[in-house]
């Protein structure tokens, strides 16, 4: 298969689509962990709507996750674009960690938050932690990129394969 140049449409709202729940995550996570911290008291607690935005949002992220991974497997993907293979190899672990994170945080976080599993919270909150090195590592990839390199890469992202 060959190579796209670029993202369509789709693929670049599902990435900013996906971006902007992982941010919200992060914003109101407080709600679900307070109801959670609840719950192991044993103390019963009202509805959240910030809570269902957790659990939705995370739904979400997964279903885009797949989503666009199921469009990469129909469509392929742009070239890696790097300084060297190392680049090139890192940017490739990047990608596959931050897609793996997209779909085993909303399934820790359901297997905790419907099934009870105090083991899966647990991994919940360290993948938590990987995952926003994940995102920090994407975002300073994007900026060396657009900013030392200056090889438009971020474009792919920004505008649609005509």
């Amino acid at each position: 298969m060959p190579s796209p140049k670029g993202y369509t449409r789709r693929q670049i709202a599902l990435h900013w689509g996906a971006a902007l729940l992982i941010v919200q995550q992060y914003l109101f996570k407080d709600a679900i962990a307070a109801a959670w911290d609840a719950a192991a008291k044993g103390v019963e607690t009202a509805f959240n709507p910030l809570v269902l935005a957790h659990v939705a949002g995370g739904a979400l992220v997964m279903l885009f996750a797949l989503w666009r991974l199921s469009i990469r497997a129909r469509r392929g993907a742009p070239a890696m674009v790097g300084d060297s293979a190392a680049q090139r190899a890192l940017a490739k672990a990047a990608h596959v960690g931050l897609y793996a994170l997209m779909i085993l945080m909303p399934l820790s976080g359901s297997m905790a938050w419907f099934g009870g599993v105090d083991l899966a919270a647990q991994g919940h909150n360290v993948l938590k932690i990987v995952l926003l090195a994940l995102v920090a590592l994407h975002v300073l990839g994007a900026l060396y990129h657009q900013f030392v390199l200056k090889d438009g890469l971020i474009n792919r992202m920004r505008r649609a394969e005509g």
